[in-house]
């Protein structure tokens, strides 16, 4: 687009509403304001120049203040319903189907709507990570959109100003001097005492201080921009881990999270605290509770794949045996393992025995491993027991047929064929805990004998690389917020005007009392005439109007 070429000479580029050199209005809605809109010193801004071409639509969008702001409320209020129940990672159960159940059986139709609409894991939902995503589109392309003009206009700001531009700012004064030049020379002496830098140009003097706070929303925006970076990068993987792992005692399992490494449990250890311990620590508190835990501990090996192991293949390399004790994690390549949670005392294996109910004879023992049973167990005088049912966590009857509705060994029942010399046709049983059924009177029986228990520790994996990033622009974001909180930007223009006349003018973004007091100081000092601020004024009307 053409530039605007002002009456100084000056071109501008297109857009700009105060004249780059002189200040002197551009636009008929500047030269009609009484006081002049100094946010970004009335430099052209893209978002308000260009408009034809679906670039510009975007970026005129995305530099919307309202829509930042939008997206921000959209954003604060899907944070807030992803608190109202439990996110998926909370919830004790496997399977969708049982998390859906789980929202439905605690929430009603509310918590059934809670998980259709994908708020149990919002979080992790592609549209939360597009929210944050337009969130931090936003904040760039505001602060591209407004920085870089204003730095331009701030780097390119003229000393001697048009007095139509001294007019329209909100502190103005006007007035005779009796000795112009030496109340100018005065006033540099003044505004340096004050900490200003000062400049002078042909009867005409710029001081300013505390430009730098100007840029304090900018950095502002930079460290927002880099924690929500941050944020988005827990989404790729190997950037982030916060997983839960379940392991037995004697069990090796691989590492959720942790490629390539395998994590074998070889005790858990709960210890309590003896009465002697608890009465020189707690008084009197193990009367009360009846006992207090000493320590949760689970003594791991911590195992790695070979380098040159073949893919698929379970060659382990050993790494190192740790004990992961509450607040003492097992640290890996990044990585630690916390102890979290227990279970005491899960079914590990049942021993049973195959008698003659007349005369009580065994045929024998046999031990069912619960995680992994085998289909015959072979007994004594050519007596067998084939294990054709097995239910690990037993939940009754549907449609005729026994159900489990876990793979865990809390309630396991069991359907056998029993096979004899006198009965190689077989006899069916179904065993469960104190409980046997029969299809008819049989004259064989399995029984329980022993069982055998094992602890289950609960463990969580965390892996953060991000957490650096989230920390470095959570530092840049107060640094930002310190600097344009506790500074202000003050600029006092003092400079000649017709028939030896002095004009001053002054403006800040914030903080005016302080700025007239340092302006009164310089006045009173330097003879300068009296100003007035238009803002007083418009109130001492508004008062008047009020009283009539």
């Amino acid at each position: 687009m053409s530039k605007i070429k002002c009456k100084c000479g000056h071109e501008n580029p297109f857009g700009t509403v105060l004249c780059e050199k002189c200040g002197r209005p551009m636009t008929d809605e500047a030269k009609k304001s009484e006081v002049v809109d100094m946010r970004y010193e009335g430099s052209a801004r893209r978002s308000q120049t260009y408009k034809r071409s679906i670039i510009d639509k975007i970026w005129n969008f995305f530099s919307s203040v309202k829509i930042g702001v939008s997206i921000i409320i959209a954003v604060l209020a899907t944070s807030a319903i992803g608190t109202l129940f439990p996110q998926k990672f909370y919830v004790p159960v496997q399977t969708d189907a049982d998390l859906l159940a789980y929202y439905e059986r605690l929430y009603g139709f509310v918590g059934t709507l809670y998980y259709k609409l994908g708020f149990y894991d919002m979080y992790n939902s592609w549209w939360f990570k597009v929210l944050i995503g337009m969130l931090g589109t936003s904040i760039i392309i505001a602060s591209v959109d407004r920085v870089f003009p204003l730095y331009k206009s701030l780097k390119r700001q003229r000393t001697k100003r048009h007095p139509s531009f001294m007019k329209r700012q909100r502190i103005y004064g006007d007035g005779a001097a009796v000795t112009p030049d030496l109340s100018l020379e005065k006033s540099a002496e003044k505004l340096k005492e004050l900490k200003y830098n000062v400049k002078t140009e042909n009867g005409a003097i710029l001081a300013e201080k505390n430009r730098f706070s100007r840029w304090g929303p900018y950095i502002n925006h930079t460290g927002l921009i880099i924690f929500l970076f941050g944020i988005l990068l827990r989404g790729i993987p190997g950037f982030y881990v916060d997983e839960t792992m379940w392991i037995r005692e004697g069990e090796l399992r691989s590492i959720p999270g942790a490629p390539e490494y395998y994590l074998k449990s070889n005790k858990f250890i709960m210890e309590m605290y003896t009465k002697e311990e608890a009465d020189e620590v707690f008084g009197n508190a193990l009367d009360r509770v009846g006992s207090i835990v000493k320590n949760y501990q689970t003594d791991v090996s911590l195992y790695k794949k070979k380098e040159d192991g073949l893919p698929g293949s379970t060659d382990l390399e050993f790494e190192k045996d740790y004990s992961i004790i509450v607040n003492k994690p097992l640290k890996f390549d990044g990585y630690n393992v916390f102890q979290m949670d227990y279970r005491l005392n899960e079914l590990k294996s049942m021993k049973m025995k195959l008698i003659e109910k007349a005369t009580e004879k065994s045929f024998g023992e046999f031990t069912i491993d619960l995680d992994d049973p085998k289909g015959v167990y072979e007994l004594e005088d050519g007596a067998t027991v084939n294990l054709i049912g097995y239910y690990a966590d037993y939940d009754g009857v549907e449609n005729g047929e026994p159900v489990s509705k876990s793979p865990i060994p809390n309630n396991p029942a069991f359907i056998f064929d029993m096979r004899t010399p006198d009965k190689p046709q077989g006899e069916k049983s179904f065993v469960a805990i104190q409980q046997t059924l029969e299809t008819e009177e049989n004259a064989y029986q399995v029984k329980f004998v022993s069982a055998d228990t094992r602890h289950i520790s609960g463990l969580t994996i965390r892996k953060d690389k991000t957490l650096y990033i989230l920390l470095l622009g959570g530092i840049i974001f107060m640094i930002g917020v310190i600097q344009g909180s506790y500074w202000n930007h003050r600029r006092i223009w003092v400079q000649k005007g017709e028939d030896d006349n002095l004009l001053i003018a002054a403006h800040t973004n914030k903080n005016w009392f302080s700025l007239k007091k340092e302006l009164d100081a310089v006045k009173d000092y330097a003879g300068l005439p009296n100003y007035v601020d238009r803002r007083d004024t418009d109130i001492e009307s508004e008062q008047e109007e009020g009283e009539k």
